[in-house]
């Protein structure tokens, strides 16, 4: 009767990670077949062939070289980077009060603004592209450093708004309650208890801000100009006229740029676990 019992114990346990064993090897299987067309841009990258070619017959660095010597890449690069930086610091300033606002304040009709402020992520770009495109050609902001600074930190927004919310969930109002009713003003409060507090937030929310402006392509390729010209937006470009490993080298440097900052985010999270 024991032997018995015991085995039907066992049965459920062995289907159990049986089933844990399926369900991991379909995830590895998803996320490869994901992950798969980026791997195979990286060695096209390094290919000796004057087009794209896979697998590559030969290994050089020629298109590495010929991006970093040619001054519309570099131009396009720079723009981009410039545009990526500014509009982190914005997204990251006007969406983590735009989050403590919505998480503190007893504002009516807060589930609407919530749902303006996530609203870039749930319309498609294409629309948000050739709306900002009506109205930023008469105010002569396409192709403006301005113009792209004010429409990636509308898209980029949403990131900082839902990374700091979840911060502020697990954040303790009490403590910032103790340091008002020590005298410490809001903002005293806010700088030298909250935000310390929400910190691994607002670096999540600042790098996913960094890397959508960094390799955004549809809004860009509405906005830009001759001379305010976005990576992405003359990646699109050679794709059409002059497709060489050079754009496979640019996509390289834009993945490995992401997997950086993702690294980075991994690396805060951990140190703020172990502190």
């Amino acid at each position: 009767m024991s032997k018995t019992h015991s085995l039907s114990r066992m049965r459920p346990l062995r289907l159990r990670v049986l089933g844990n064993i399926v369900a991991g090897i379909l995830v590895a299987l998803i996320l490869f077949f994901l992950v798969l067309p980026t791997l195979i841009v990286i060695p096209i990258s390094f290919g000796n062939a004057s087009y794209i070619e896979f697998p590559p017959s030969g290994l050089t660095l020629r298109w590495y070289a010929q991006f970093f010597s040619d001054p519309d890449w570099i131009a396009a690069a720079l723009f981009s980077l410039r545009i990526a930086f500014f509009t982190t610091i914005s997204a990251t300033i006007v969406g983590t009060l735009a989050a403590v606002g919505l998480a503190r304040g007893d504002l009516p009709g807060k589930s609407l603004v919530l749902g303006l402020a996530l609203s870039p992520l749930i319309v498609p770009h294409i629309i948000i592209a050739i709306a900002l495109y009506l109205v930023f050609a008469p105010l002569r902001l396409t192709g403006n450093f301005f113009g792209f600074l004010i429409a990636h930190t509308m898209l980029t927004v949403p990131y900082v708004v839902i990374s700091v919310s979840a911060s502020l969930q697990r954040f303790d109002p009490l403590l910032e309650m103790a340091a008002l009713n020590c005298g410490a003003g809001r903002g005293r409060a806010f700088f030298e208890i909250v935000l310390p507090q929400i910190a691994p937030g607002v670096t999540t929310g600042a790098v996913f801000a960094f890397v959508s402006s960094f390799d955004e392509a549809t809004v860009a390729f509405f906005i830009s100009g001759i001379e305010g010209k976005t990576i992405t937006r003359k990646l699109f470009e050679d794709i059409d006229f002059n497709l060489t490993p050079v754009i496979a080298v640019v996509s390289t440097i834009i993945v490995a740029v992401s997997i950086l900052l993702m690294g980075t985010i991994r690396l805060a999270q951990n140190r703020a676990n172990t502190d």
